[in-house]
């Protein structure tokens, strides 16, 4: 039997996977805090203690809601009990507020998928995300722009560059990691490397493509345009000399990250859905295989 608290485990599992994999250039981690003054490793593993508990009322949520549409509004009461879990205890630090939108989402589509005994593959999660989400985009920014004074961040940047950021990213049923970080995860397995290098490799995939609107508020969009480029070229590196050079370059990276004020906080909650996403085909692969 499927349990909420076994969903739960797997968006633990993910947010803790992030948070150790070092180096992460611009991001906190175990060896330092990135570009960040305000939170360090050991925040975000209070962080992750807090908000954890909430998963399962994430995905007991997606199993009791009638309809996709019904789903958002139920998932979004439960996040904001979450968010304000993570506040206190952080102190007023925004560690998870991305991840906490993301798994949410999913926690709750899988919920949904379970009590209407859809099969549980990546797939059908993100299309599930994706039909929760619907809307999401125009009713937050784009309308949102019109009628909000002063406009928020996220709608200054939609409006000048056409970014959406998370919800665009969830409207899509994650498509960046669908695109990216999945074949690069996979490849880099097929190709003898170990799990923890292959996300290392899936992040600066995610770094290198994606559209990181916390990076455009931090840094704006020259900052996003030398992330992308910089992480290409550690990409080149990987294919050309090998892990260990590339994992110098992203040594080098992250100082250069810190000192642009770089962090890519995006594309780590994106590399968080690319964990919870494996782990949960893996598992849900695993209990077919025993049932048959």
């Amino acid at each position: 039997m499927i349990t909420s608290e076994k969903i739960s485990q797997i968006a633990r599992c993910a947010l803790l996977k992030e948070i150790n994999l070092s180096p992460k250039p611009g991001l906190v981690d175990r060896f330092d805090n990135g570009a960040h003054s305000d939170m360090d490793h050991a925040l975000f593993l209070e962080s992750i203690d807090a908000i954890s508990p909430f998963f399962s009322l994430f995905y007991e949520s997606g199993c009791a809601s009638t309809s996709s549409k019904e789903a958002l509004n139920d998932l979004r009461k439960v996040g904001v009990k979450c968010e304000n879990a993570m506040f206190s205890a952080t102190n007023g630090v925004n560690t998870h507020k991305g991840g906490i939108f993301a798994l949410g989402l999913l926690c709750g589509a899988s919920g949904r998928l379970i009590s209407n005994n859809q099969e549980c593959t990546i797939e059908n999660v993100c299309i599930e995300v994706s039909r929760i989400c619907d809307g999401l985009l125009h009713n937050d920014l784009r309308s949102g722009n019109e009628r909000c004074a002063p406009p928020t961040a996220g709608q200054l940047i939609y409006r000048q560059y056409g970014f959406g950021g998370a919800r665009a990213e969830a409207e899509s049923g994650f498509l960046t990691v669908q695109r990216y970080a999945l074949p690069a995860y996979r490849d880099a397995l097929c190709d003898g490397y170990s799990a923890v290098e292959s996300e290392l490799i899936s992040l600066i995939s995610l770094i290198s493509n994606n559209n990181d609107t916390n990076v455009i508020s931090r840094s704006g969009i020259y900052g996003l345009n030398y992330a992308k480029v910089f992480s290409k070229k550690a990409l080149n590196t990987l294919r050309e000399k090998g892990f260990g050079n590339f994992e110098t370059e992203v040594s080098e990276m992250n100082t250069a990250f810190i000192s642009r004020n770089i962090s890519p906080g995006g594309s780590a909650d994106l590399l968080s859905v690319m964990l919870f996403l494996v782990d949960f085909e893996r598992y849900f692969l695993l209990i077919s295989s025993v049932i048959s």
